[in-house]
C-alpha cells in the first residue's frame, strides 16, 4: 500500500476475520465503508466537473463495489495475510470476494485511524483502479440495476436491511431495494451485501417482465 502503520495492532485487527470470534474487523469495516464513500465522492467530484449527480453516483458505485474492493485486496495480497479459523480457510475464505472486500474496507479504516484522512486518500489514490479497470463480475446485479434504472429515467436505487434470522455464526439477512421511494423487491443472503444483490436480481426480473408486458 505504501503506508507504514505506527500502531500495528490496528492492522492486525483489520485482518482478523469474524470466524476468529474476538477483536475481528467488523467495526473497522463499518468505518472504512464511510471513509471510502467520502474519498471517492470527493475524488470524482473533482475529476469529472461535467458529470451530473447520476453519473457521479454511478462511477462511485463502481469504485466501491465488492468487485473493485476485492480486486484491490487481491493485488495487495490481503487474502494471504488474513487471520481466520481453519474451517473458514478450508472453504476458500482467503479468496472469497466478500471476505476480501470487507477486509479492504477495514484496512482503509485502520489507515484512517492511524494516519488520518490524507493518509487514507493516498492509499486510495495509489491502489484503486480507474472505473474502466474494475473487473465487475456478471453477478454484480446492483450495478446492473442502477444502470437499468438510469437508462429508463429512474433514480439511483437505495437498499435497506429489513430483517435478520438464524444463529449468529450463520445468519440470513433480508434486504429491500427502493427507487423513487417505492419498494421494487426483496432478497435474502448470508451477508448483507449478498442480500442486497439478491434484491437487485429480483428487481431486475420484475422490471424486465413489466417492460415485456407493456411492449
Amino acid at each position: 500500500m505504501g503506508y507504514t502503520f505506527r500502531d500495528g495492532e490496528l492492522l492486525r485487527r483489520a485482518l482478523t476475520h469474524p470466524s476468529v470470534g474476538k477483536n475481528d474487523n467488523q467495526r473497522l469495516e463499518f468505518l472504512g465503508d464511510a471513509v471510502l464513500q467520502y474519498l471517492m465522492s470527493d475524488a470524482l467530484y473533482r475529476a469529472y466537473p461535467e458529470n451530473r449527480e447520476g453519473g457521479l453516483t454511478h462511477l462511485r458505485a463502481l469504485l466501491v463495489c465488492e468487485a473493485a474492493l476485492s480486486q484491490v485486496a487481491a493485488k495487495l495480497g490481503v487474502g494471504e495475510a488474513l487471520i481466520m479459523d481453519r474451517g473458514e480457510e478450508l472453504t476458500g475464505g482467503r479468496e472469497k470476494p466478500s471476505v476480501l472486500c470487507d477486509a479492504m474496507e477495514a484496512i482503509l479504516a485502520a489507515v484512517y485511524l492511524d494516519g488520518g484522512m490524507e493518509a487514507a486518500r493516498e492509499v486510495v489514490n495509489r491502489c484503486w483502479p480507474s472505473p474502466e479497470e474494475v473487473h465487475r463480475p456478471l453477478q454484480d446485479s446492483k450495478g446492473e440495476l442502477q444502470e437499468y434504472l438510469q437508462r429508463n429515467g429512474g433514480e439511483t436505487p437505495t437498499y435497506e436491511i429489513t430483517g435478520q434470522s438464524g444463529p449468529p455464526h450463520d445468519p440470513v439477512f433480508e434486504a429491500a431495494v427502493y427507487s423513487r421511494g417505492a419498494e421494487l423487491a426483496r432478497g435474502t443472503g448470508n451477508t448483507k451485501k449478498r442480500a442486497e444483490q439478491a434484491a437487485a436480481v429480483r428487481a431486475l426480473e420484475v422490471l424486465k417482465q413489466k417492460d415485456k408486458g407493456e411492449n
